[in-house]
């Protein structure tokens, strides 16, 4: 028996707002939330600008002696779990514990608590390196303190799978519910690289916008001047059940999980193979797992990187999977207003298309600007939409050719 699985709870924190619905409505105003790094000074570096996390209080959300043994990857974490589960109404007991798994993935963890304790070492000796430092930093933690503190002693694992972290998180999440081993699961992913070396990291591959005057515009997707990503911070976390027992608790459903697909390039580390495969491959994985046909799938939140390769063969892969539908099919590149969020963009934007999908509006790519011939598709220029829209699918490509698309329906 396969059971459906639903969405019954979202949390976000996100560089547009420190809540779901702060985020969302920001999102559909177009707000973009690039400026000038003030993590540190950023004044020697040749990319100056990133999408941060803004006035957030982690001592809202975690006790005073209790945030310094977390990297704000896990502090972004366990409040976007604590928003998902409060919205979800979802209560956590000894009765059922054993039943709700925790599931959240990053793609580098805790940067800015090894940037530290590096400095640490190199200045002062071993001696000088925090007891914390390990469980304060590596990735699994954030699904770790999410069941210590809320008390879920199903599955716990966590994924780090570059920039399709928290999209593989939720699909093997939806595989747990479905095949019946767990009841819900708090799934989705965290980052927080807007760090020293996660700037000069990715500044080095050449991957990043260099726009440092104009960062409200720097990221702008399928337009013809993009020139890299701009890095973003947050995370996105859903609360997945199996239809039953939202049912049997009396939850309000916001959208359904439908579908799951995975595929590898085999190519490169990282950009995808000029005939756009291993996309084109994981669309039809995630359809087919779905049970729907191309023409059914009414909106496409797109992985839309504002980088040249990726945005160029995402488009090409639309239309090798959709066909003449490809001219009708809604897309945004929510990037555009987020920046890149790496292993927690594909949560991220699942929390966006789970919104999309109860408000039956779409939000768009923001500083879509000069067409490029080679991205011809409705990226949803500029301004948010309304529309009717049954079935919805997410991308999320990672470094090493790892690539996931989720399919999701409206609920009914």
């Amino acid at each position: 028996m396969k059971h459906r699985v639903v969405i019954t709870g979202v949390g976000m924190v996100s560089p547009v707002g420190n809540t779901a619905e702060e985020s969302w409505a920001a999102l559909l105003r177009g707000q973009t939330g690039m400026d000038r790094i003030t993590h540190f000074d950023p004044s020697e570096y040749s990319v100056r600008i990133a999408a941060e996390v803004k006035n957030f209080d982690p001592a809202a959300f975690i006790e005073k002696k209790e945030i310094k043994k977390m990297d704000p990857f896990i502090h972004y974490a366990v409040a976007a779990a604590q928003e998902a589960l409060d919205a979800s109404g979802l209560k956590i007991t000894e009765e059922n514990a054993e039943r709700i798994g925790t599931f959240v993935g990053s793609a580098l963890g805790g940067f800015t608590i090894i940037e530290r304790e590096q400095t640490k070492l190199f200045n002062g000796g071993p001696d000088r390196i925090s007891p914390f430092f390990i469980p304060s930093s590596i990735i699994n933690l954030a699904t770790g303190q999410i069941s210590i503190r809320f008390g879920s002693k199903g599955p716990n694992s966590a994924t780090a799978t570059a920039c399709a972290s928290g999209a593989h998180a939720i699909g093997e999440s939806f595989r747990m519910i479905r095949r019946g081993e767990c009841d819900a699961v708090i799934c989705g992913g965290a980052e927080a690289t807007v760090t020293p070396m996660g700037m000069a990291g990715f500044a080095s591959m050449k991957a990043l916008s260099t726009r440092n005057d104009e960062p409200q515009r720097a990221s702008r997707p399928f337009d013809r001047g993009r020139d890299g990503f701009v890095m973003g911070e947050g995370a996105g976390i859903l609360i997945l059940e199996s239809l039953e027992h939202a049912q049997a608790r009396g939850a309000k459903i916001l959208a359904e999980v439908v579908g799951y697909g995975m595929s590898s390039d085999a190519f490169h580390l990282t950009q995808p193979s000029e005939s756009a495969d291993g996309v084109v491959r994981v669309m039809k994985n995630a359809l087919k797992d779905a049970g729907i046909e191309p023409h059914e799938v009414g909106y496409l939140n797109a992985h839309g990187t504002s980088t040249p390769f990726n945005d160029k063969l995402e488009s090409l892969a639309v239309r090798k999977v959709f066909g003449d539908h490809a001219n009708t099919l809604k897309i945004s590149s929510t990037k555009s207003m987020t920046g890149h969020l790496l292993g927690a963009a594909g949560a991220l934007e699942a929390c966006i298309v789970a919104l999309t999908l109860r408000d039956q509006q779409i939000a768009p790519t923001v500083n879509y600007e000069d067409p490029d011939p080679e991205c011809d598709l409705d990226y949803t220029p500029n301004k948010a939409c309304p529309a009717e829209v049954t079935y919805a699918l997410s991308n999320s490509f990672g470094f090493g050719g790892t690539n996931v698309s989720l399919a999701f329906r409206r609920a009914e």
